[in-house]
């Protein structure tokens, strides 16, 4: 040890010693900066305004991996080891800071909020990731410049950092940067501006802030030769699909939709009773087929369409097996009975705050304190759980919040299933949900099969599929349809970057006539 503070005062000297007129000012503007995290927050602010959505969950998980290792380094770490600060004698006046810090030396906060976020970041979107890196990396190094720290106590800092983003993973899985497998490319109708494709756009789907540009306006402008037909609030959404498809049917084209997961699932039905392509356009506020397909912005789908390029996917169907009259129930995301469905509006409500395994574990907790299980039968056995659900293939991670499918086309349902049957059920589920062990809980089940048998679900209140309740019968068998639908999808990611400031520079050109237009890149990347 003796060796290593050594060689940590002899590095700090050279460095103080250092006469760099590049770093100057720079490095000492950046470390100001830096200063109780104010450059990240703006940096995250900047991203989650002007960037799409990866760099809104980029700036999401940098901002908590930031807080989680600030959290360590000021309350644990910084009191463990009590290390006093360098002596900036050596040290120009002019780099100094107006105000020395008196806290532990060991290890430096600002290294380790830096590395913390630009993981975080890098974690979600490694082309984002990369733009902040050399800035983390700057503040870093600054910190050591400054006089304020020795390098063992910035690496300290760096190393911290880095473990509080990668520990967010446990609680919040992060979405691949490349969409769900399907090597099934399928041949789809290329539509030169939309020529042949009729829209139908959910005007009320999607909750937030109302763009300059609405989804139908963007549309328009992307693809002129397309017919868009606009869904209110008093308008039957299966009858404006069903008259949709059968002009695109005409056309030769295809069936396109804008709006959230049970407006996708509801077009997805009439596609396949249709034989038609499906262009889907994210305009909901979760998009979860969307973003699995790989179409997370609305340009995606119209370069797919204007190029021809699709994928076969597999849709799953509920089917009524108890006499009663009844039509099969198509789903392209989830089906859920019991608490499931609550659990999920709950927990999405509170995942942007917390995270996703926190926002599961609260929402599990609250659903629980009030609800009952189910007496129901699964392919024949008698079971009592609290909820049960059904994924179209298999959802990852293995836990208790399902995020997002590896591939569309696996010809699997994915059941989970928790139990209320093991002694202290309640107490040992909740405390699964919190420590992210649910996978290995005697109170939770996943399997993955291709056909599963429901029955006795007459007293079950709540049953959903892809966001939307529903009334089932009694009885039903859950399976699927092996790619039955085509989608059309971009055959490489697109650079969501340009993306975003293509659709900025069409929202400026409209509410500016005389900026010089931009036009949409449906064509190339």
């Amino acid at each position: 040890m003796g060796y290593l503070a050594e060689l940590d005062r002899r590095l700090f000297a050279r460095v103080a010693a250092g006469r760099l007129r590049a770093a100057h000012p720079v490095l000492p503007r950046l470390s100001r900066a830096a200063d109780h995290g104010l450059l990240w927050f703006g940096t995250a602010a900047v991203l989650a305004t002007v960037g799409g959505r990866t760099a809104r969950r980029a700036a999401l998980r940098g901002v908590g991996s930031l807080a989680a290792a600030s959290l360590v380094t000021n309350t644990v770490a910084k009191w463990t080891v009590d290390r006093r600060r360098p002596l900036v004698d050596a040290v120009p006046l002019i780099r100094r800071p107006v105000r020395q810090p008196v806290s532990s030396s060991f290890p430096s906060g600002h290294s380790a909020s830096a590395a913390a976020f630009a993981a975080g970041v890098a974690l979600e979107s490694t082309r984002y990731g990369a733009v902040v890196a050399p800035v983390a990396a700057g503040v870093a190094a600054s910190r050591v410049y400054v006089g304020v720290h020795y390098p063992s106590d910035v690496l300290a800092g760096i190393v911290l950092g880095v473990g509080a983003a990668a520990l967010t993973r446990r609680w919040w899985p992060p979405r691949p940067q490349v969409p769900a497998q399907a090597p099934r490319h399928v041949s789809a109708p290329a539509l030169p501006e939309g020529r042949g494709l009729v829209i139908v756009v959910n005007s009320t789907a999607g909750t937030g802030p109302v763009p300059v540009l609405s989804p139908a306006e963007r549309l328009r402008a992307l693809l002129p030769g397309a017919e868009t037909v606009e869904y209110g609030p008093d308008d039957d959404l299966g009858a404006l699909l069903g008259q949709a498809a059968r002009r695109a049917a005409e056309a030769g084209g295809a069936l396109g939709v804008c709006g959230g997961d049970g407006s996708v699932n509801a077009a997805a039905a009439v596609a396949a009773e249709h034989r038609l392509p499906l262009a889907v356009f994210p305009g909901g506020t979760l998009n979860h087929f969307a973003l699995d397909v790989g179409v997370p912005d609305i340009e995606d789908t119209a370069y797919a369409v204007t190029q021809g390029e699709a994928i076969a996917v597999d849709l799953a169907r509920a089917t009524p097996t108890d006499g009663r009259p009844g039509r099969p129930i198509p789903f392209v995301n989830t089906f859920g009975i019991g608490l499931y469905p609550e659990l999920v509006h709950i927990r999405e409500g509170l995942e942007k705050r917390l995270g996703k395994w926190p926002a599961a574990a609260v929402a599990l907790a609250r659903v629980l304190r009030e609800g009952e299980p189910m007496s129901i039968e699964i392919n024949g056995r008698p079971h009592r759980p609290w909820l049960l659900f059904v994924g179209n293939g298999r959802y990852a991670p293995e836990g208790f919040a399902p995020a997002y499918r590896p591939r569309l086309d696996d010809g699997l349902l994915d059941v989970r299933v928790v139990d209320s049957e093991p002694r202290l059920a309640r107490t040992r589920l909740v405390l699964a949900a919190l420590t992210g062990t649910l996978g290995r809980s005697h109170v939770y089940t996943s399997v993955q099969v291709r056909r599963l048998r429901l029955s006795g679900l007459h007293d079950v209140d709540v049953r959903a599929h892809d966001g939307e309740v529903f009334r089932a019968p009694d009885a039903l068998v859950i399976d699927k349809l092996p790619a039955a639908l085509t989608v059309y999808r971009p055959a490489a990611v697109r650079n969501e970057v340009l993306q975003t400031a293509r659709a900025a520079a069409e929202a400026a050109r409209r509410l500016r006539p005389d900026v010089t237009p931009v036009p949409p890149d449906v064509t190339g990347s």
